[in-house]
């Protein structure tokens, strides 16, 4: 049986346009499931640990690297079909983001979506302050309701969330992060999420050439490498572990069976590492699995859309078929 989630605190920095809802996730849960993925073979990390306060920070520097496609090229789909995008998801909804980090990606919509109410959720509590409090100054006919929790296995929103269509948008193509299984599943969160008359805005990474992926996860300032090595110590801190990043490398690489980008640590040497009480060995050569980031073709994620009942409406791509946007529909 899943426990039930841990209630919601409420705080109103401004009780007309701004609203703060958070979670407070038990240190003893994320050990535990950090644990988790270490005990097995190959051992993992749950990508969402990336994300402390210093993980956040480097992977807004990563979105703006030469090689980093990704955030460049789904921005100039926003900034050139926006209007469009607008028009066929309705202006006036709700709109609500999983993951929003700094909600850059946003504000090249929100003039055109017009939201009565925003939704931030994200689970690094630092960026999604600043991200909201800069958003409430930035548009004074927006309100904010910023939900502080992990989103990674369900969506929960305030029960004090005023009623409305919804549009949930979740771009960055965040879900290649899943398992192909996992994907569906939530897919399925976010079709609940949005209602039966909801919809959704979703952007998904394409297959291409493999040197232009393998150089996004490559990058020449180590950005990256520092992002990944980065997550060794959030665990440190979440399990009182001794992890020393200097003794484990980057390692990035297409899987081309798999269509997927797959991000590890590889151990520099052999050695023991003890977290929470428990050791955990390390030969020379092994990987921690820290990521994986699937590339999709428009048809395979229209019909894995389907799949899971939505309708796909319409999608939007970049002259080079490099990332594509698509409008679901949950009706």
């Amino acid at each position: 049986m899943t426990a039930a989630p841990e209630p919601m605190d409420i705080a109103a920095e401004d009780p007309d346009r701004f609203y703060f809802y958070c979670r407070r996730r038990k240190a003893e849960d994320s050990a535990a499931e950090i644990l988790t993925g270490l005990r097995q073979m190959p051992k993992s990390i749950p990508p969402k640990y990336f994300y402390d306060s210093e993980g956040a920070a480097l992977f807004d520097r990563i979105t703006a690297l030469p090689e980093y496609y990704l955030t460049r090229t789904e921005r100039e789909i926003f900034r050139k079909h926006g209007e469009e995008m607008a028009e066929a998801a309705g202006r006036g909804r709700m709109l609500i983001e999983p993951g929003s980090g700094s909600s850059e990606k946003v504000e090249l919509l929100l003039d055109a979506l017009k939201p009565d109410v925003y939704v931030p959720l994200e689970i690094t509590e630092s960026h999604l302050l600043n991200a909201s409090r800069h958003l409430v100054s930035r548009y004074p006919w927006l309100t904010v309701h910023a939900v502080c929790d992990d989103y990674s296995d369900g969506i929960e929103l305030p029960e004090a969330l005023p009623d409305g269509q919804r549009l949930l948008f979740f771009p960055g193509s965040t879900i290649g992060n899943f398992e192909p299984d996992q994907a569906a599943r939530f897919l399925k969160h976010l079709h609940r999420a949005c209602g039966d008359d909801g919809a959704v805005l979703i952007g998904v990474d394409l297959r291409k050439d493999s040197d232009i992926l393998t150089a996004a996860y490559n990058d020449s300032e180590s950005i990256t490498a520092r992002f990944n090595l980065n997550v060794l110590d959030h665990v440190n801190r979440l399990t009182r572990g001794n992890f020393e990043p200097r003794r484990f490398r980057h390692s990035a690489f297409f899987n081309e069976r798999e269509s997927r980008i797959e991000m590890h640590l590889e151990s520099l040497e052999s050695q023991r590492v003890t977290l929470a009480g428990e050791d955990f060995h390390f030969a020379r050569g092994e990987r921690i699995h820290t990521e994986n980031s699937y590339k999709y073709t428009v048809s395979g994620f229209r019909a894995l859309a389907g799949s899971v009942g939505f309708r796909p409406r319409h999608t939007w791509c970049d002259p080079n078929q490099w990332f594509s946007v698509h409008l679901l529909e949950a009706g």
